[in-house]
């Protein structure tokens, strides 16, 4: 290769490389992904100042968090469903006292946005090269020769001045209700003089006319952020310590939990209790949300993230009614059944089916196509049909496996929905078989379908189902207690499961 040539691809290359590396940072930080943040439609966009900046609308004032890395982030909140602004702050402060889940996903937003302007800076970045390809020497020639006439200059002017036309700097804005504002930290702005938790005296707010209203609410969320993460933290570290059934080698043990409805907290302390019995695999019976709408995305995150290595399988409640939540635990990688039989983690089979009722945030309950009893029967053909014995079904309310363990075809039920625990409960089966029903009490401590809190609104449940040689072998629960103690069920052997087939 000649020098010329040589000198020409290596301008060429730098050029290239100049404009996509420019395209791609400029759509970058021109970029935005909405996504569902703490209950709200929010809009991500990335920066270089180093801050996450946090813009809450028109109600509350804005918050920053200094130095969070090279790369910023701004987050504008939109809708949501909430009753009143004092009950949308303390879902901010009990979202803000278990933020990993959140944290995680404004990161993905983020990077998927750096991705997407990389892939099309390369783009660009090649664009130059194909049309210096494409040219051929010949043509090339004959431009550069145009482009030292009068005509050709006043071409090379006009391609020079595009990027400034398009970018137009000089163009203003008005001066706005944010650019009164100054940045506080969160101390000088409810005083120094009230205790604040260390993690949070940095956090800045955008002070301006802000209202003693404000300020007390801002009182009120931070008092519900410290109590909140204390009261979940320490219980975690409490049920490291518990006394609970060791299984022996050959065993596996799932942790079941039910009705969370949006109780965040619980998920670090259900993680702890299950490792500390040596669980492999998560089950939740359904009820993980209040009204099965996008903007409890926060919860199904939670979940998703504090059991991400373990075998997950699920099925949703009367309140996760729609598909948003199977839809959005089956892209987060979880195993939704839905009346087919699946291979279980402990061996032989694993079936379960959504609630076929769903409701609001009352006590009521209603009913929607099939009916609860049809549901039943149409899941005790599918169990009695299998090729192996069903060791577990699945399911929100545990009396539509009624029918199933009725005729025989299933080992244990499980479910949740009563927000009370009972079982286990034998059931006659034909021939003398006998199979067994478990109902978990709610592991979010809720209230009818309100969990959010800075501690359960009552006892707070999970199950362990232990399995030996593919069948259900015993059940043991543990219930957190709204004083923050721990009260443990004997592990009781199932004895009498119905026979193989």
């Amino acid at each position: 290769m000649s020098p010329r040539r040589l000198a020409a691809g290596v301008v060429l290359a730098v050029a290239s490389t100049t404009l996509g590396l420019a395209v791609a940072l400029t759509l970058f930080l021109g970029g935005s992904r909405t996504i569902v943040l703490a209950g709200h439609d929010t809009v991500v966009r990335p920066s270089l100042d180093g801050h996450a900046v946090l813009h809450t609308g028109p109600l509350l004032p804005d918050f920053r968090l200094r130095d969070v890395g090279i790369v910023g982030v701004e987050l504008s909140l939109g809708k949501t469903e909430v009753g009143s602004v004092e009950e949308l702050t303390q879902r901010y402060a009990f979202i803000a006292s278990e933020p990993d889940a959140q944290v995680v996903k404004v990161r993905r937003a983020v990077r998927d946005i750096a991705v997407g302007a990389a892939v099309r800076g390369l783009g660009v970045g090649l664009v130059p090269v194909a049309v210096w390809l494409l040219l051929g020497s010949h043509r090339r020639g004959e431009l550069f020769r145009g482009a030292r006439t009068p005509r050709g200059m006043v071409a090379l002017v006009l391609l020079l001045l595009l990027p400034l036309l398009v970018w137009q700097p000089w163009d203003g804005k008005e001066e706005t209700q944010e650019d009164q504002g100054r940045w506080v930290t969160l101390a000088d702005f409810v005083g120094q003089d009230v205790p604040l938790p260390a993690e949070v005296r940095d956090v800045e707010v955008l002070s301006g006319p802000t209202t003693r209203q404000t300020r007390r609410l801002l009182l009120s969320a931070v008092d519900t952020y410290e109590t909140s993460k204390t009261f979940y933290r320490t219980a975690a570290e409490a049920a490291e310590g518990l006394d609970l059934r060791e299984p022996s080698e050959d065993e596996t043990v799932a942790l079941v939990v039910s009705d969370r409805h949006d109780n965040i907290g619980m998920d670090r302390v259900a993680r702890a209790i299950g490792e500390r019995a040596g669980a492999s695999v998560v089950l939740t019976a359904g009820d993980d949300t209040s009204t099965g709408q996008p903007w409890e995305a926060f919860s199904l995150d939670s979940l998703a993230r504090t059991f991400e290595d373990w075998e997950r399988f699920g099925v949703t409640g009367n309140h996760d009614h729609g598909p948003f939540v199977r839809e959005y635990l089956d892209d987060e990688g979880w195993t939704m059944l839905d009346e087919e039989p699946v291979e279980a983690p402990w061996g032989g089979l694993l079936l379960g089916v959504d609630d076929p009722r769903s409701s609001g945030l009352g006590n009521w309950r209603d009913e929607t196509g099939l009916s609860f009893s049809e549901v039943g029967d149409r899941l005790a053909d599918t169990a009695c049909e299998a090729e192996e014995p069903i060791s577990l079904l699945l399911v929100h309310d545990a009396n539509i496996g009624r029918a199933t363990l009725e005729r025989g075809c299933a080992d244990l039920v499980v479910g949740g929905h009563t927000h009370v625990q009972d079982g286990p409960t034998p059931v006659a089966g034909p021939e003398g078989t006998t199979g067994y029903r478990w109902t978990n009490g709610t592991t979010g401590g809720a209230a009818y379908a309100i969990a959010v809190g800075s501690k359960p609104r009552r006892d707070a449940e999970v199950t362990l189902v232990t399995f030996s040689d593919g069948r259900a072998a015993g059940i043991q629960w543990v219930r957190l207690r709204t004083d923050g103690s721990f009260r443990v069920g004997d592990w009781e052997a199932l004895d009498f499961v119905t026979p193989p087939r």
